[in-house]
């Protein structure tokens, strides 16, 4: 039977308009001194409303989650505020978001810490990327190994981030355990070399992603939280020698757990799709939930991929930042406009809620 990108989707108990994602897309417009979201970002995600689903982009669960300047966060009052002001505005327009939580483990700098101390990880070794800070992109900090005593606190960050998520009107939330963050540092062996019960075999490098789960689970229902991977990408100096191993793994507990959607970064970040071999399909056979497909799909890969069964929805990134109306394009078949580089983590409006739709 042949899907269409542009028919409806059930989501758990929301009802999705098409089966068209809106990617988490970082955005560097969060108001300077509180990382609280705003005026500005409501009126972005309003533009891009006619999704089926946006996700919106990850925003931090503590201030030592923090790997960029002017990235939202989802940790204090003001910033449930300035959130509730961005999902009011979606809802206003018809369309459902859900937040994407948010750990950088490694990829941040002293600057940004609390106190000016070092990043976390689950192991002492850094990566040679740069993060952007207010004064420019400089090289990450080399990172801290974490203690055992400090994993339950994170954990307990992401259970605090979860209900401030509900406060602030989210439709669900998405577990960041993508692109070198923290949650992916534990899961793979090149960066994970512990010893205890979070490093090692499959099963322990999974654990505190699944613990994440179970406490992200106490403020949502099954089908409002989904979780975001990325198995093969070597952004951030990733690496890992069995993925299929250790994600089929993540994947089935994630399925047992009844998540409602896997998100998952095929081939590289921002790069190829056949970067390296894995076997996406068995992700989506041992997965009940929906899958969402991600990574340089067109509108032509998405339509074959929909009409074959490997998934149930499609998220476009890069797309929608330059064609707020992306949607329409998609279903007249008409030209996408180009982003502007340059403006994509800029300040202000430029580059952010001014690029045109069609009608206008």
């Amino acid at each position: 039977m042949s899907v269409s990108l542009f028919e409806p989707f059930r989501l758990g108990d929301l009802s999705l308009a098409n089966r068209i994602v809106m990617a988490p897309l970082t955005r560097r417009r969060a108001t300077h001194g509180t990382n609280a979201a705003n005026a500005l970002m409501a009126e972005h995600y309003r533009q891009r409303a006619s999704a089926g689903l946006i996700i919106a982009e990850a925003s931090q669960i503590s201030q030592q989650g923090q790997g960029y300047a002017f990235t939202p966060g989802i940790y204090s009052p003001e910033q449930i505020a300035g959130w509730r002001e961005v999902t009011d505005a979606v809802h206003g327009a018809g369309g459902h978001i859900v937040l994407q939580l948010w750990h950088v483990g490694r990829v941040s700098h002293v600057s940004l810490q609390p106190g000016g101390g070092a990043p976390v990880a689950p192991s002492a070794i850094a990566t040679t990327k740069q993060v952007a800070i207010e004064t420019g992109f400089v090289d990450c900090s080399a990172p801290r190994a974490l203690g055992l005593d400090e994993i339950p606190r994170i954990v307990d960050d992401y259970r605090k981030a979860a209900r401030n998520a509900k406060e602030a009107g989210f439709d669900g939330v998405e577990i960041h355990c993508a692109n070198g963050y923290l949650i992916d540092e534990f899961l793979r062996d090149g960066s994970n070399e512990r010893t205890d019960a979070y490093g090692g075999a499959p099963q322990n490098r999974a654990r505190s992603g699944l613990e994440v789960a179970d406490a992200v689970l106490e403020a949502w229902e099954p089908s409002r939280v989904g979780a975001r991977i990325s198995p093969v990408s070597p952004v951030h100096d990733m690496a890992d020698s069995d993925p299929q191993t250790v994600f089929g793994y993540f994947v089935g507990k994630l399925a047992e757990k009844k998540l409602g959607f896997l998100h998952v970064i095929e081939g590289a970040t921002q790069g190829p799709r056949d970067v390296a071999p894995f076997d996406y399909l068995a992700l989506r056979k041992s997965f009940p939930g929906a899958y969402i497909a991600n990574n340089a799909y067109t509108l032509e890969l998405a339509e074959e991929t929909l009409a074959s069964g490997r998934a149930d929805l499609i998220a476009f990134g890069r797309p929608f930042i330059a064609n707020p109306d992306l949607v329409e394009r998609l279903r007249r078949r008409s030209p996408l406009a180009e982003v502007d580089r340059e403006t994509i983590y800029a300040a202000g409006a430029r580059g952010y809620t001014d690029y045109p739709t069609l009608t206008a």
